[in-house]
């Protein structure tokens, strides 16, 4: 397995974009992985009360078929080069039976010989219309 500590490659920001702009793809089209992930890329995924731990692309992609359970928009708000890799910071919108899902997510990716490795993921969970319009009078944001 391959850590970030193993991983120690500084990629130019193109790739770090174009990377970027792909893992948010394979959210919105799982079978996409392959051409993002190392083979056996590790992935250590944190929810607000859980926490799970896959290895490989294609346990990636799998995990993702299982969860969508509608059509899925990724809107990547930004992303920052690392010495070994990239942070990328993306929010998810699912339309599941006509509601609009939405989680934001921060990741930590590490890239070895143009393909991401290791990506650890933080994930605000799904909050339906009825929480963001809580949130919105509750703990207005001042920025979005």
């Amino acid at each position: 397995m391959t850590t970030t500590s193993d991983t120690t490659e500084t990629i130019d920001p193109s790739t770090v974009g174009a990377l970027s702009v792909a893992f948010a793809h394979v959210f919105e089209c799982p079978s996409t992985a392959g051409d993002v992930f190392s083979p056996d890329a590790f992935f250590d995924l944190n929810m607000p009360v859980w926490r799970f731990q896959l290895q490989g692309a294609e346990a990636f992609a799998a995990q993702l078929e299982m969860l969508n359970e509608g059509e899925v928009r990724i809107d990547v708000r930004r992303t920052a080069r690392t010495e070994s890799g990239f942070v990328t910071e993306h929010e998810e919108h699912q339309l599941v039976d006509g509601k609009d899902l939405s989680a934001r997510r921060l990741w930590l990716c590490a890239v070895q010989d143009g393909r991401i490795v290791e990506s650890t993921g933080y994930c605000s969970g799904e909050w339906d219309e009825e929480l963001r319009a809580r949130h919105a009078r509750e703990a207005p944001m001042l920025r979005p």
